[in-house]
């Protein structure tokens, strides 16, 4: 199991905090009709924000973010850190496909639809290459950390491909659309801290030794087990009754 740095700890608990603070700063500096309810935060970035940098800048970071954290959380397997990797280039080629200032772009909803469903998606990848129920084949192997088991990794994809129904609905006929979006992209931004966190305390636990084993521990070879019914060695006490 291999140690996750203190550095992937530090990178994936400021992808959160950079996106909560770059619309809060670049919501200040919009004018009085910007709604945070209603409105994305893709306008913040779009062609006609004011001081559209700020939140340009907090979107590069939050992928870099997530790049940085795929490249070094192996306890995922590659296909969950691949498509980590997606999410963080499809979050950086947000900033390259700005929203205009009237209407909608085909390309930048390309861009957040494949950010957010490939960070949905990956907390599942690692659940779905894990054996069903005890690997017998490996009954000494240590369990893998807490947010990369199947039913914890399933069910955190099923929470925010959830919230994902719930942006697309708010944008194709709701009104809250820039709430279910900054909901969903928090969400989808804690689950990396989450399994980092998860990796790294598995990683000490085992590193100290107490790791815990799947299957029944396997006795000691050569260890014959003392039979209670029978006298300790050597002892000249009588029995009370025979044994054979």
């Amino acid at each position: 199991m291999r140690a996750v740095p203190n550095w992937a700890v530090v990178t994936a608990a400021a992808a959160p905090v950079l996106l909560v603070a770059g619309w809060t700063v670049a919501e200040s500096r919009q004018p009085p009709g910007y709604d945070p309810v209603r409105d994305t935060i893709s306008e913040l970035a779009g062609q006609g924000a004011t001081d559209a940098w700020i939140m340009v800048t907090a979107l590069v970071l939050l992928g870099c973010c997530y790049l940085a954290v795929a490249a070094v959380l192996h306890a995922a397997g590659l296909p969950s850190r691949f498509l980590l990797a997606v999410g963080g280039v499809a979050t950086i080629a947000l900033v390259a496909f700005p929203r205009p200032p009237v209407g909608g772009s085909l390309s930048h909803g390309i861009a957040a639809t494949v950010a957010v469903l490939a960070l949905a998606l990956w907390p599942a990848g690692s659940a779905l290459r894990l054996p069903r129920g005890r690997d017998n084949a490996h009954p000494a192997a240590p369990q893998p950390p807490w947010a990369f088991r199947r039913a914890v990794g399933l069910g955190a994809t099923v929470v925010l491909l959830a919230l994902f129904g719930w942006s697309a609905f708010e944008v194709t006929s709701g009104s809250r659309t820039g709430l279910a979006e900054r909901v969903t992209a928090v969400a989808v931004s804690l689950w990396p801290l989450l399994a980092v966190l998860s990796a790294r305390r598995a990683h000490l636990t085992w590193a100290a030794g107490g790791t815990t084993t799947v299957g029944p521990a396997l006795p000691l070879t050569g260890v014959v087990t003392p039979d209670p019914l029978r006298p300790p060695p050597g002892s000249t006490a009588r029995r009370s009754d025979p044994l054979p």
